[in-house]
């Protein structure tokens, strides 16, 4: 019995999926029962409703799972806090085994969200659990949320330099690398960068895109300004906008940088590019 965190948002579907896909037995812990018929339906053998700073629902969670993959919600001001429980559940209920989903990076104090998952590592080393850590940089699939302009305008928005360069990485990688570290042996005490590509301006990224969908395609740079009315029209809670307009302007800074080879090795292939993707993406639209 594998125990996934955070188990209802994309992060935690992905996992589950390649898990399943093994052959292991899944039980996933989320805090609303509007998740249970997308799990279900994905193969999760238990699902255990609760709120992550509740001990008694992460002991319910816990109790009788073999190891654990942790995925907190995304920029979380709870993220310590809810490993703590986590980790304190873990330990007096004996499930050893503990992969923790982090981010590429976690050292750069500018972006919040990064720096509160190196705390989050920092805890587990001083732990008793046998612990592998993994650090996925940026999502191919985040740049879906532009999907829409791509295909209607031809336009690739983002807030921050059009010439920032992040590398990014395909999410079905990541959970294909998640599912190594909790199934094969020879993974623990591990610090796994999860890289799909080299860095890429956007506008590399929006050319890309251009390609697949066979037209045009023009990166553009929106304010943070206009990004953050936006952001707070869709319902935005004021938290997490501040979080990611650090994270934006840190982008714009010294973008978000890593190496696909860590991944390459684990996943013995190369890892998903930028352009298969895509090319997927528009496939899977036709």
């Amino acid at each position: 019995m594998i125990l996934v965190t955070g188990a209802g948002g994309k992060t935690g579907n992905a996992v589950i999926k390649a898990l399943v896909a093994r052959g292991a037995t899944v039980r996933a812990f989320v805090r609303s029962p509007a998740h249970e018929a997308t799990l279900n339906a994905i193969g999760v053998a238990e699902i255990v409703i609760g709120m992550m700073d509740d001990a008694d629902s992460v002991a319910r969670a816990v109790r009788g799972a073999e190891a654990i993959y942790h995925i907190c919600p995304n920029v979380s001001p709870h993220e310590v806090a809810f490993a703590k429980t986590l980790v304190a559940a873990a330990t007096q209920l004996a499930v050893p085994r503990l992969v923790y989903h982090s981010v590429l990076h976690p050292q750069i104090e500018a972006m919040p969200h990064h720096w509160a998952k190196l705390r989050v590592e920092e805890m587990l080393f001083s732990s008793t659990l046998d612990v592998t850590i993994l650090q996925p940089t940026a999502y191919m699939q985040n740049s879906l949320a532009q999907w829409n302009l791509m295909t209607r305008e031809g336009l690739y928005r983002v807030p921050y330099p059009v010439e920032a360069r992040l590398s990014l990485v395909d999410l079905d990688d990541v959970a294909a690398a998640a599912a190594l570290a909790l199934l094969d042996a020879g993974h623990s005490g591990a610090t796994y960068e999860l890289v799909g590509t080299a860095s890429l301006s956007q506008i590399e990224i929006a050319e890309t895109f251009g390609r697949a969908l066979n037209r045009t395609v023009l990166a553009e740079a929106e304010s943070i300004e206009s990004w953050d009315r936006r952001a707070r029209g869709a319902g935005l809670d004021d938290h997490a906008r501040e979080i990611l307009i650090k994270m934006f302007q840190a982008y714009a800074c010294d973008g978000l940088k890593g190496n696909p080879n860590v991944l390459g090795w684990l996943l013995g292939r190369p890892p998903n590019s930028l352009a298969a993707f895509a090319a997927r993406t528009v496939a899977s639209q036709a």
